[in-house]
């Protein structure tokens, strides 16, 4: 066995039982406290009445699978578009395609809600992947003139305020209650999911990761560079096209279910990149999934469970832990020029 397939196991192993004891902790805390005796009499379903049953099966379980997922998505769609820019620093809310999302929902919800339509789960996920590609589209015309990464990322940063910015005004002026409730979805969130949603994203996010993975041997070659990949027989144009179409959907239906999350889709690829001392999207793409999944599901266990039963923005916990770690990256990589 090579030495990178060791590490590779021996991370994935890790992360599994971190990702064991982030879900206990996550379905066991809270300002109601589950015991691991109650936790296996509800999980196993030896009652299927009473609180604990319903806060476990009705709330934190969906919840818990909500951040899972998710964070797994937002981690491999940040290791796309780091893959698709060639630089570490690119990231869904960095280059303000969250935000992009984020605003096309809430105008779509506005209008939808106006004429007495309520939105489906369906509806919220594509109108993410719109806005998501309209945030993308701006940047990649952005990268045609601006060929600094660091100014392609402070032009990312101005469309993400921009959209904030219309996404803030509307959700001030809106007079349904189920607008005014935006504003929290809009700060980042996994309350309120409910099993329909769980069924939903779990087979969006599924079928795209493999998707992804399945594209591991081309997005290989064209990490060594466009003329090595032209070699091995690439078609650059249409990886382009499926590396922004597959990274949109992804930040989307995150955007879509729990709201703009920040830095988990830069910071982690760099820490698997990191624990695994390679390069190789063989590795690095369920790699970064689960990777995702532990550092979501324990940014929301402490934004659920530390103020309990007050609840903070799990963006604002991801930027205390995951900020640094992006810090550290760039001076690093300043330091390597």
């Amino acid at each position: 066995m090579g030495e990178n397939m060791k590490r590779f196991f021996v991370t994935m192993m890790g992360l599994v039982a971190l990702l064991v004891l982030l879900v206990a902790w996550n379905i066991g805390s809270g300002s109601v406290s589950v015991t691991a005796a109650q936790m296996c009499e509800v999980l196993f379903r030896k009652t299927t009445e009473g609180t604990f049953y319903h806060i476990v099966w009705d709330i934190r379980m969906p919840r818990m699978l909500a951040a899972l997922f998710l964070g797994g998505a937002l981690a491999v769609s940040g290791f796309l578009l780091q893959t698709f820019f060639q630089n570490p620093i690119a990231g869904p809310y960095v280059l303000g395609i969250s935000s992009g999302a984020k605003m096309v929902v809430a105008v779509v919800m506005i209008v939808c809600l106006g004429k007495g339509i309520q939105m489906s789960s369906f509806a919220m996920v594509l109108a993410a992947f719109f806005g998501s590609l309209l945030a993308m589209g701006f940047v990649l015309l952005l990268s045609m003139r601006v060929h600094k990464m660091s100014l392609l990322v402070v032009c990312g940063i101005m469309i993400g305020y921009i959209c904030s910015a219309i996404t803030d005004f509307l959700v001030t002026f809106a007079s349904d209650s189920n607008i005014v409730n935006l504003h929290n979805w809009s700060m980042g969130s996994f309350s309120g999911t409910d099993w329909t949603d769980v069924l939903l994203f779990t087979v969006i996010i599924c079928i795209t990761v493999v998707a992804v993975f399945l594209l591991a041997k081309p997005i290989g070659a064209y990490q060594m560079g466009e003329a090595y990949a032209r070699n091995m027989g690439v078609n650059i144009r249409l990886l382009r096209v499926l590396l922004i179409l597959l990274s949109s959907l992804l930040s989307g239906c995150v955007t879509a279910f729990a709201g703009p999350i920040s830095f988990v889709g830069i910071a982690v690829p760099h820490l698997i990149k990191q624990a695994m001392k390679t390069a190789k999207p063989l590795y690095l793409i369920p790699g970064c999934f689960l990777g995702g999944a532990v550092v979501t599901l324990f940014c929301d266990g402490i934004a659920r469970s530390l103020f309990a039963p007050t609840e903070i923005s799990i963006s604002s916990v991801t930027a205390v832990f995951l900020v640094p770690v992006v810090i550290v990256m760039m001076v690093k990589r300043q330091d390597a020029r």
